[in-house]
This record gives structure tokens, sequence and C-alpha cells, in this order.
């Protein structure tokens, strides 16, 4: 009898340790570094793969190499819950069918060029008009409906480089221009998005991500995160949302966020010229310092979850987009719907209509140079 039950004791002790072992490896969290998967594929045959970034701390990032887009990021709000803070749609099937712009690659050039034309040199460039009789974003095939060529450099912070070759004449612009975009997630929390590009022929550049950022685990909208810019000038615009060539001081307007301010505070002032343009805010902050150093740029912050993001940039101005065009028609992976100041764009940048505008920092890049821009994105909590 006692050993029967010195037996039975084993097999118990036994038992409980088995159990404990399978829940220490459920618990243990997944290995830094990236994955590879299959997104989906084109029409054509063509694959689109799906990476997925992760640093020591736990923080996951997903990237596809169609159009460089941000499918997904999850960060800890204050009580250390994992949650998605970026705008997405469920499949490959939904990115392929076209998104306001949910996270990717944005080139040859991000934002507007009025009238779709630019001059080099003399010679006159047209390209497509397909915002308002402006050019947008790159044009209708823009680098963001691209597939791009992926590599992975495996390190203590692994980092996934893309490549794409834009030909002479693509979206009407001139060059064949070489481009490489790395994604590298810090064991900081910090997403760093480095630009680099050559061309053989005189052509203008100015890249970008436009991922939205929406910091309450996209539980309501963003009119509640406070935003600090660090830009005591913004770009006013036309009613197409072209600048006028003018830096106005943010002092006394809706455009002051020199101190974290709630975006809903002066959103929906009609009163002002600029937010009935804009529709609210989609205007480019003119940073106080511009140098060509990596500083900060902007802060945002969201109470209720408590999550804080730094954006540090080498860029000299930010496009902020308050999300006014989403209607609610798509819904991401998790059936939320996409709607209207649901997410923050931060879309740093060289000023929009630049070629356009003598005094404004040239966007021409010349053969035998070379652009280069980061931009850096760090999560934490308060």
């Amino acid at each position: 009898m006692k050993l029967l039950i010195l037996t039975l004791s084993g097999l118990l002790f036994l038992t409980s340790m088995m159990h404990k072992s399978d829940t220490n490896e459920q618990e243990t969290p997944p290995k830094a570094g990236i994955e590879k998967t299959q997104f989906g594929t084109f029409p054509d045959g063509r694959v689109a793969d799906l990476f997925t970034l992760r640093n020591e701390k736990g923080m996951v990032v997903q990237v596809t190499n169609y159009g460089g887009y941000i499918v997904s990021w999850t960060a800890p709000d204050k009580a250390g819950k994992q949650e998605e803070i970026i705008l997405n749609v469920p499949t490959f099937a939904d990115y392929l069918k076209g998104t306001p712009s949910l996270g990717p690659i944005i080139g040859r050039f991000g934002n507007r060029i009025a009238n779709g034309k630019f001059t080099i040199d003399g010679q006159e460039y047209t390209l497509a008009q397909n915002n308002n009789g402006n050019h947008i974003h790159g044009g209708p095939t823009g680098f963001d409906k691209r597939l791009w060529q992926a590599k992975i450099i495996d390190g203590k912070e692994s980092s996934l480089v893309l490549g794409y070759m834009a030909k002479d004449g693509e979206e009407g612009y001139p060059g064949n221009l070489a481009v490489m975009v790395t994604y590298t997630l810090q064991n900081d929390n910090a997403l760093r998005i480095d630009y680099e590009a050559t061309t053989d022929k005189a052509t203008v550049i100015n890249l970008t991500n436009h991922t939205y950022f929406n910091l309450s685990g996209l539980k309501h909208d963003v009119l509640n995160h406070e935003l600090m810019v660090a830009a005591n000038r913004y770009l006013p615009t036309d009613p197409k949302q072209i600048p006028t060539g003018e830096l106005k001081p943010v002092n006394g307007t809706p455009f002051d966020f020199l101190k974290p301010t709630a975006i809903g505070t002066h959103i929906n002032d009609t009163t002002d010229t600029q937010i009935r343009y804009g529709k609210g805010y989609d205007h480019c902050w003119v940073f106080t310092n511009m140098s060509k150093g990596l500083k900060l740029g902007a802060t945002v912050y969201e109470p209720t979850s408590g999550r804080f993001m730094e954006m540090y940039t080498t860029e000299p101005a930010v496009q902020v987009y308050t999300a006014n065009n989403l209607n609610g028609k798509l819904v991401n992976k998790d059936g939320v719907a996409l709607s209207k100041r649901f997410g923050l764009c931060l879309e740093t940048e060289h000023f929009p209509d630049a070629p356009n505008h003598p005094n404004f920092p040239s966007t021409v890049l010349r053969p035998n140079e070379t652009y280069k821009s980061t931009t850096m994105y760090k999560l934490s909590v308060k």
C-alpha cells in the first residue's frame, strides 16, 4: 500500500512537471529575428511575401514586399497588453485592390506636385494628374503598387532590405532610379526606416512611409491623441492643397502643436480657411530644426492606453494627416471599421510641390549623388 501511494505521488509529481514544462514552452516568446511566409499571389503568378520582424521585447512588425506595406504593428499598453496600433486590411487581395495608402512606401515623389508638371534643366516633365488635377504619391502605379526584391540581414537587430529599380519614364519621371528601403526593428521598440537611392539622370525624389497610427489599440478615433510637432512654421495651401509658397508661423493658429495638444482641439474649426481646405489636418509642418541630422520631429501620446510614440527624422518637414477621407467602408483584419479620423499619419518628407518652388529645399537628385533619409518611430508607455 505504501509503495502504491509513493508510486501515485511520483506519477502526480511527474504529471505536474510535464504540465509545468508545457506551460513554460507556451509562455516562451518566439525568438527575435525575421520570419518569411507567403502573403499572396498575383494574377500573373508572382508571389508576394510577408516578413514578420520580432525584437527581444516581443514587439512584432509585419512588412510585405508588395509596396513595402507595414501591414501590422503590435505594441504594449501601460498594462503590458500587446495590441494593434496601425490601420490595415485583412488580406493580400485587399491590398491588391488598392487602399488609401495604409502603410506603404510612397514614391517616387510623396505628396503633391501641382498640375502634374515640373521642370529640370529646362526640360518639362508631365505626370499623371491623380488628385484634383494634381499629381500625388508617385502616380496611379507608384512604389506602393510594385513588387520589391527582399533580403533579410540577420544580427542582434535584424533588418529587412527592400530594393526596386524604377525605370526611366516610369509614371513620367526621368531617370533609372535604384531604390533601397531598410526596415530595422530595434530592441528599444523603435522601427527605423532608412531610404537610399541613386539615379542615372537628374530626377526628383521625395520618399516617405504612409502608415496610419492609432495608439488606442484601435478602440476609438485619434482625436484624444496628444500631438507635439517640433515645428514653428507650416505650409498654407490653395483649395486643392498645393502650397502657396509661404511659410507661415504656427503661433495663434490651429496648427500650433509646439506643446502637446489633443488633435481634436481645433480640428473642426471651420472658421480657419486651411482647416476647411484639408477637411481637418492634411498639411506640411516645417521643423524648427531643419538640419539633416536625426532629430525629434514629433511625439504622440494616447492617455487611455498610455502609449507614447516619438518620431525622429533627418527630413526637414512632416505631413500630418488625420484620415479625413476615411469613411468606414473598409474594415481591418479584426473587423474594425476604418472611419474618418481613425488614424494619424506622420509622413516625413521634403516639401510638397518642391520642384515648382525654388525657395523650397531642393528635391532634385543627380547622377553621382546618393539620396539618403532616415525616420524612426519609437514606442514606449507613460
